[in-house]
């Protein structure tokens, strides 16, 4: 359920935000930038829940030693 919250920004963070981040987004953003602070998230027990996943973390693995081979790619 979502609620509507009426806030008060100076104008030029206003229009910097419809700028930068666009109408229709604002919203989403502020959220996304205020979740972490304000509700009671275990980073340690969801870093575990991601490493039990077998599959993201195999797939996690192959991805970074693949970099390892584009990075001896590159020329100096």
């Amino acid at each position: 359920m979502q609620k509507k919250l009426t806030i008060t920004v100076n104008e030029e963070v206003y229009n910097g935000l419809h700028k930068v981040i666009g109408r229709g987004r604002i919203s989403q953003f502020i959220e996304s930038l205020l979740r972490p602070h304000v509700l009671d998230t275990n980073l340690e027990n969801e870093y575990k829940k991601m490493a039990s996943d077998r599959k993201r973390e195999t797939e996690a693995l192959e991805w970074s030693e693949n970099l390892i081979g584009d990075h001896n790619d590159e020329s100096r």
